[in-house]
């Protein structure tokens, strides 16, 4: 039997690297490297990583938030999310912090669901999205700037999939957790990993 496909790890040895440009949030990094015969410069958002939380409750409905987001001029449906941006931290419990922060929401049970980059041709961003459920209540948390006037819904994640496939949400977090849980859920969640697994996809957490 053939062997399934997979992505390959294929490090290329990079001589000079330097920030071009640094970011309140992110970098712009220009990495110079050898590629075949060939002498490359690629520049490309030099990424913090990310986690993500699907909360599901046990109805099956998804947690969604609404927010502002200034790139794209909308106010578009997502899931709690949050940069990996505090030093040593890690990245589950991040995603707990990012959970209480955006939806007033503790969790007692935590799975690994997906692991993906978004952007591989022009950023190193790699996201970790959590499944959570066993979900309670914490204290509302004080939230500013563009999280200050966040707007949550409780959709059934059938809901929330038809509303990928129909082309009404469009948050790329949401859409690919929300489709990995479905099939997840479809395979009686026997795909889904431990919360703490070794996140080998994320260029600062090899390993």
């Amino acid at each position: 039997m053939a062997e399934p496909i997979r992505d390959e790890p294929s490090p290329v040895a990079v001589g000079n690297s330097d920030v071009v440009f640094g970011g309140k949030v992110w970098d712009i990094r220009r990495d110079e490297f050898v590629y075949g015969d060939h002498l490359i410069i690629r520049e490309y958002v030099d990424h913090t990583g990310a986690v993500a939380v699907l909360a599901m409750d046990d109805e099956d409905r998804v947690l969604l938030i609404q927010q502002y987001r200034h790139p794209i001029g909308a106010r578009d449906w997502e899931i709690p999310a949050g940069l990996l941006d505090v030093e040593g931290e890690d990245p589950l419990a991040g995603a707990r912090r990012e959970l209480a922060e955006e939806a007033d929401l503790a969790a007692t049970d935590w799975s690994l669901l997906s692991d993906f980059q978004t952007t591989p041709g022009g950023s190193n961003e790699a996201i970790r999205v959590y499944l959570a459920r066993g979900l309670s209540a914490t204290p509302p948390f004080a939230r500013s700037e563009e999280e200050a006037d966040i707007v949550t819904a409780w959709v059934s994640l059938d809901e929330a999939v038809e509303g990928v496939l129909a082309h009404r949400l469009a948050n790329g977090i949401l859409g690919h957790a929300v489709l990995s849980a479905f099939a997840a859920r479809a395979k009686g969640w026997d795909s889904l990993g431990p919360a703490d697994a070794p996140w080998t996809r994320h260029p600062r957490l090899r390993g």
